[in-house]
């Protein structure tokens, strides 16, 4: 016999069981809500005819909140800030703290000169700047003739 999962049951027992469990359920199920809120800032890669331009969206941040490592052709930007915030009152102290971190890496193709990369942050943004040697990006193509 199939059961068709769109139906309620109607014993008591289960419904009883289900509102004990749905909490836990909706918890670890698919990221929702502000406990799984990941914020990851939004790329942009263009081609250029020099290489790549990546541009990140990270408003609120300082150049200094930045790491930017190249490990082999893997490149990743992460940020790690932390902040403390205090108010004293007359009958009470209230302390906030705030932990925010983020970590994106990109797998970048042959031929970029990894000591000319370049980054800049400002109004927001950080710009990376990844020349490619030319010459071998002119080795990438060509056009095979059929013998």
């Amino acid at each position: 016999m199939l059961l068709n999962p769109l139906v309620k049951r109607s014993s008591l027992l289960p419904s009883v069981f289900n509102n004990l469990v749905v909490p836990w359920n909706e918890l670890l199920e698919a990221p929702s809500g502000d406990l799984w809120n990941v914020d990851v800032p939004s790329v942009n890669i263009e081609e250029t005819k020099d290489g790549y331009h990546i541009s990140l969206a990270a408003p609120g941040l300082k150049k200094d909140d930045f790491k930017i490592d190249v490990d082999r052709n893997i490149l990743t930007i992460s940020s790690e800030k932390e902040e403390n915030k205090e108010e004293k009152d007359f009958q009470y102290t209230r302390r906030e703290y705030n932990y925010s971190s983020f970590s994106r890496s990109f797998t970048l193709p042959e031929g970029v000169l990894y000591d000319k990369i370049d980054a800049k942050y400002e109004d927001g943004i950080l710009q990376l700047k990844l020349p490619v040697n030319v010459e071998f990006k002119k080795n990438l193509t060509r056009h095979i003739e059929v013998n």
